[in-house]
């Protein structure tokens, strides 16, 4: 009888380590699911992503913005795993990191856009500019495109068809009033308005300077079916863009109440893309 007592208490120690070993696993994989989605975003101020984070704490998914300053180390963080989406880009700026470090981040939702702005201090509409006037322009090459064509399409100079969306100062191929091009950081192109008559400002950046861009622009990017490679994107890593706690999140992007925070915050200036 001592025998069968003293087996029946080492099956039960068994069993219980057992439970204790299951339940310790559970418990790790509970907190492993429990972990935060990181998405990098740029600048301080995140109304529509404070608006959206609040919407998923109440279906149990947490957001944690994580914030940073410039407009490349949201993607090198990215790639790398220290983030698990990003929101901060057009989708052409993605492309060229992409290519730049042969990475393969993904969009895989649109958001808004926000059209870039031509700004001054100095006069009220383009007919004012002369010739020989000093205009600022960003000098990221997706960007830099896109201001070019923006004066292109202001009627302020042509440049080679052949250059697609990116061209260069060096591919413009007329300049009647042979104006100066300074290319700078984004974040500096709003600072050099009391240097240059014109600048072409993000309209992010001109946010942060106190403009109003559809009431302060001398003139504001169009929005055409061929803006699209402009749109602002959530962005992934390529093996996780099926994730399925990431199609939660767009869902709760891509809502009608944050369309109203985004025109509310952002007083038009953004336009949501879906």
């Amino acid at each position: 009888m001592k025998r069968i007592k003293k087996g029946f208490l080492g099956l039960t120690l068994a069993l219980g380590l057992l439970v204790t070993t299951a339940c310790g696993t559970d418990t790790a994989t509970d907190a492993e699911e429990t972990e935060p989605i990181k998405i990098g975003v740029v600048g301080e101020v995140n109304e529509v992503w404070d608006f959206v984070k609040e919407k998923l704490a109440a279906d149990g998914i947490e957001i944690e913005l994580v914030k940073f300053t410039d407009y490349a180390t949201p993607n090198v963080a990215l790639a790398e795993g220290e983030l698990d989406l990003n929101s901060f880009q057009t989708k052409i700026f993605m492309d060229s990191f992409n290519k730049d470090h042969d990475e393969h981040l993904v969009a895989i939702a649109d958001t808004v856009i926000a059209p870039l702005g031509i700004y001054s201090s100095s006069i009220q509409d383009l007919s004012e500019i002369k010739e020989k006037d000093v205009i600022a322009i960003p000098n990221d090459v997706s960007n830099e495109g896109r201001a070019l064509l923006l004066l292109q399409t202001a009627g302020l100079i042509e440049v080679d068809p052949s250059k697609g969306q990116i061209p260069v100062v060096e591919d413009v191929i007329s300049n009647p009033l042979k104006l100066t091009f300074e290319t700078l950081d984004s974040s500096q192109t709003a600072r050099a308005l009391d240097d240059v008559t014109v600048s072409v400002i993000n309209s992010g950046m001109a946010v942060d300077a106190g403009f109003v861009p559809t009431e302060d622009a001398v003139f504001l990017e169009p929005v055409t079916e061929s803006s699209d490679p402009y749109y602002n994107a959530i962005v992934s890593r390529e093996n996780d863009k099926e994730n399925e706690v990431f199609k939660q999140i767009i869902e709760a992007y891509q809502a009608e109440d944050t369309k109203e925070v985004i025109k509310e915050t952002s007083k038009g200036s953004s336009i949501p893309v879906w």
